[in-house]
Order: structure tokens, then sequence, then C-alpha cells
């Protein structure tokens, strides 16, 4: 869908959702008003001088759009549907009003108790009827446009022969379209003659799929392979879970007789989307904010053990104070990572090396940094500047990443988050002083991968506090 679009629909639903909330905060305060011993006659003139009311016609609106956006209310709009969307309003509409009641109402005097709770009930009967309704009309506009193909998701189609045919033709003769819009397909057998070549444009190679989907900006990628292709499915769905493409696969009968198929739409093609295991949209909103916050604390109280360990690192040993170098981070692109410089000057003069026990190329308060972590202080910066996060698989240079993916190509998979800190190999395994331990650590981090939640975040979090105040890193 071209972004453009994007941005006016979701457009339209920040000035709806702003409405919404400027007119239930309205109707609230009058019908407070009315309640109230002001006079009908004298209530007009005193509603448009209430504070509560200002307040609330600035104020209020901008919370919620604030409080829908780390929410993730508007990373899916493009594919929520109307019943689903109605759950979310409502469940984030009791949210918000709770946060509203407690900070802005909850200390105004009021006659009885019971007042309270209708001032509760009130606020959030308004505020989910007006944003419900308006979300409605909008959504069920732009699910028509999908329906009648005027708006579609750029997809291909990874295969070539019978199954990918068959999910073509029964795509396209839906009578409600789904929202796919063909772009091409994807061979993944060379020698075969591709039956679906009549009807689509061959775009590439299953290997060439990154090129494809940058090239041509694919939203969607169905996986319509053959049987004796299924030894490549491994690799593809690598190379797929590098972008942000939504992967479908058409269901076996095995896979609905075990439950496996949840259908969203009652007339489209059963395909089962697959789940990468990332957060959902909400904890990743969180996430991002606690690391801003931890980041500036960390940078702020550490301040003297910062000033402090850059004066030993200047006068144990001659070189720069701060080490930076270039990594690679999320979906492949490149970073300067900074750290304390912990080894001695022209370290690498004969080419890339890892560190390992006892290394010589370490100075005598490099070690203890390492193991401490001091040296990892200034990665604080990077998690501001957004190109890490607290809590993360290591960010690695391409010199080992070109290693590492010839004998385990999954390793791309951890290019779909940003990298971190510390993270779940870090805690599990340490530093690896090899390409082989790098491998066998991957394994941790795959783990993370599919079982990232802040839950997990915190342990972790915990357990390398802990691992820092015994020094037992490396």
């Amino acid at each position: 869908m071209d972004k453009r679009l994007q941005k006016h629909y979701l457009l339209r639903y920040l000035i709806f959702d702003f409405l919404a909330a400027s007119l239930a905060w309205f109707f609230f305060i009058s019908l407070r008003k009315a309640n109230s011993t002001i006079g009908l006659d004298s209530l007009k003139e005193q509603l448009f001088i209430d504070e509560n009311l200002i307040f609330g016609l600035l104020a209020i609106p901008l919370f919620w759009i604030l409080f829908y956006y780390v929410s993730g209310a508007y990373k899916s709009i493009f594919r929520t549907s109307r019943l689903g969307q109605f759950g979310q309003t409502l469940f984030t509409s009791i949210i918000g009003v709770l946060v509203i009641f407690f900070v802005v109402l909850l200390d105004q005097e009021v006659s009885t108790s019971s007042e309270y709770y209708k001032s509760f009930l009130f606020l959030l009967l308004f505020h989910f009827f007006f944003t419900a309704s308006f979300r409605l009309v909008l959504t069920t506009i732009l699910i028509k446009k999908i329906h009648n193909r005027v708006l579609g998701f750029k997809t291909i189609i990874i295969g070539s022969q019978k199954k990918a045919l068959e999910v073509y033709k029964e795509l396209e003769s839906q009578k409600k379209s789904s929202g796919n819009k063909f772009i091409g397909y994807v061979n993944v057998n060379v020698y075969d003659n591709y039956l679906i070549e009549d009807h689509l444009p061959r775009l590439g190679w299953f290997k060439d799929l990154r090129e494809v989907i940058e090239q041509h900006q694919i939203e969607e990628a169905i996986l319509a392979v053959e049987p004796r292709e299924h030894k490549n499915i491994s690799q593809i769905l690598t190379e797929l879970y590098q972008s942000d493409v939504v992967v479908k696969v058409i269901p076996e009968l095995h896979d609905i007789l075990l439950g496996a198929v949840k259908m969203t739409s009652i007339f489209g093609t059963p395909l089962i989307q697959i789940q990468p295991g990332l957060m959902p949209p909400w904890q990743q909103s969180i996430k991002r904010l606690m690391d801003i916050l931890v980041a500036l604390i960390g940078l702020v109280v550490l301040s003297p053990v910062f000033l402090v360990t850059s004066l030993l690192v200047k006068f144990t040993s001659r070189g720069p104070v701060f080490y930076a170098h270039e990594r690679i981070g999320l979906h492949g692109k490149p970073f300067m990572m900074h750290k304390f410089r912990s080894m001695f000057v022209d370290a690498e003069k004969d080419g890339p090396q890892l560190s390992c026990k006892d290394d010589p190329r370490i100075t005598p308060f490099g070690k203890f940094m390492r193991k401490v972590r001091l040296d990892e202080i200034p990665q604080f910066y990077n998690v501001l500047l957004g190109n890490m996060s607290l809590v993360g698989p290591r960010p690695e240079r391409q010199y080992y990443i070109d290693q590492i993916v010839k004998k385990a190509p999954h390793y791309r998979l951890l290019q779909k988050v940003k990298p971190g800190i510390t993270s779940w190999g870090q805690v599990k395994y340490g530093y690896a002083e090899n390409v082989e331990q790098m491998i066998e650590r991957l394994r941790y981090d795959l783990l993370y991968l599919e079982n990232m939640s802040l839950a997990v975040d915190f342990k972790i979090l915990i357990y390398t506090v802990l691992i820092i105040l015994q020094g037992r890193g490396q």
C-alpha cells in the first residue's frame, strides 16, 4: 500500500480520535454542571469558563492520542477487523478513563461517594461511544475499499507450481478481496516449468528474496511450495523474517485437524499467518520508553563513575578513552557502537580477533572493566539514539556475521530486533571466543526472539545486575 495513503488514513484516525475525546470531555463536564446547583440560565455562561473544560479540551485528547500510540492502536489500522477494533477500543477506554479518573478527578470534591462512580461511568460511556462510533465508520470505509480492491497490500507468492497457481486463482476469484495486490512470484526450483507464469511475472529466485522485497516494497508473502521443496522453507523464512513482511502459508490437512488454522475472515481463503514471536505493539512501545528512561537515568546517576572510569582509562594505558566500532543492527543496518577502551592500541593490527580468557591485548584496568561491565556504560548513548536497546542480541561485526551465516543461516533472524547491551545469550553463555561459540550462543538469542516480552527483559536485566555485582563478566 502506498506510504502516502497510509499516512492519509492514519491522519484521519488521529483527527477523529482527537475529536471523539474532545466531545466526550465536553459532554461529561456539561453533565456535571447540569447536575450541580447552577441554574439552567447560567449553565451556558458557567460552562465555557470552567477550568476543567478548558484544560480537558486541550490536554485530555492529547493524552488519548499518546495512550493509543503506546498501546499500539495505530500500528495495525489496515489489518484490524471491526469486531477486534471494538474490543480493543473498549479495553483501552476502560484503562484510559481509570488513569484520567485517578489523576484528574479523584481529588475533586463531590457531595457523595456515589458521585465518583457516576463520574467514572459517564466519562467511560461518552468516550467509548464517540471513539467506537467514529472508528466504526472509518474502518468500514477502509474495509470496503480493501474488499473492492481499491486498496491492497503488495503481495508475492513464493512457489510456482500447482499450489501457487491454486492459491492465486482462489484469492483472485474471491468476490470480496482479502487485500492482496499481487506483484509477482518467486520460484523455489530452478528446473521447473513455472505453471503460474501466465498469470504473474517472475521477480526472482527464493535466494533473491531480500532484494525482491526491497525493490518492490512487498508487504505480504504467501508461501505455496510443493512437498519436494520443503527443504528450502527454513532458508526462505530466514530471509523473510529480516523484513517486516507478513508471512502466510497454505494449511495442510493435519494443520486443520490439529486446530492450527485460526480464521479471521469468514469468506477469505484459509491461510495461516506465521507469528515470529515478537512483542505485541504496546509492549514494544513500553520497551522503547523503558530504554530511554533507564539510559537517561543511567547516564545521570553513573556520571561520577563515567568520569572516574574515563580518567583511569586515560592514565593506565596510552590511547583514546573511548572505542567506537561499526556493528550490524536492526534489519542489517550498520551503526557505530561506543565502549570504554579496554584493549591496548592497535590490538587488531593483524586483523579482527575475538577476545579470549587471559587475552594479552586487554589492559590490566580493561580486565576489571569487563568483569563489572564498566566498558559497556557508553552504550547507553547508543540506546538513546535508538540503534540499540537495553536487552537484545549482542551486535556483531560484519566480518564475523559472514562466517556465522555460512554455518548457521538462521543467524540473520536476530536482525529482526534491535541489538542490546545485554542479552539472554550473554547471561547464559557469556562472551564467545570463536565462531563455533558464537553459534552455540545463538540458541539462547533465538529463544529470546521467540519469547520476547517485558517480563523476559526484566529477568535478563536482573541477572545482568547480579553478574555485575558478583564480578562474573569476562
